[in-house]
């Protein structure tokens, strides 16, 4: 993944990002009995300018779980049910790619960190892999000014092993 420096006066976002316990999502009739059994979920700090993209933000959040990235994805402020979130707090990555028919969502490529979180505390919903269903929850920490020393994006802290991206599954009982 391609770092950059900030610029003096840039800002610097930090958010945690926490692997969902419904991932990948409970349906399709299969459970990640791995992450199902867990009491705490893998999380982890990242820092990230506010001038960068969410594209850039997603290869971020993938990168650091130790998944490939090699998938569709989006980013959604309803946080229960993404299908409904505000097509305003919506993004996607299928916005991007020609030859696709546009969602009503917003450009990952073309949107700033600083254009989709406004204020400390906003939380919103990472879906990456449509099929598998991984699901993350992001929210935003903290707004400070960006460390001139450092590259960005950069994993500030790792909590808990990375689940398998491609896990064997079992069938549900219900």
């Amino acid at each position: 993944m391609k770092k950059i420096k900030p610029k003096k006066g840039g800002e610097e976002y930090i958010f945690r990002v926490s692997v969902s316990k419904e991932s990948p999502v409970f349906y399709h009739g299969k459970t990640n009995n791995k992450i199902a059994k867990l009491k705490t979920m893998p999380h982890r700090k990242i820092g990230i300018l506010g001038n960068q993209n969410l594209y850039k933000f997603a290869e971020a959040i993938v990168e650091s779980f130790d998944f490939y990235f090699d998938h569709c994805f989006g980013f959604f402020d309803n946080l229960k049910n993404p299908h409904k979130s505000d097509k305003n707090k919506s993004y996607e990555l299928f916005t991007d790619i020609p030859d696709i028919e546009p969602t009503e969502s917003k450009s990952v490529k073309k949107t700033k960190i600083s254009q989709a979180w406004k204020k400390e505390g906003e939380k919103m919903l990472f879906m990456f892999d449509y099929g598998d269903g991984w699901n993350f929850l992001v929210k935003l920490e903290k707004i400070t000014d960006a460390d001139l020393k450092k590259s960005y994006p950069i994993i500030l802290e790792k909590m808990g092993e990375s689940p398998e991206q491609y896990p064997d599954y079992e069938e549900d009982e219900l």
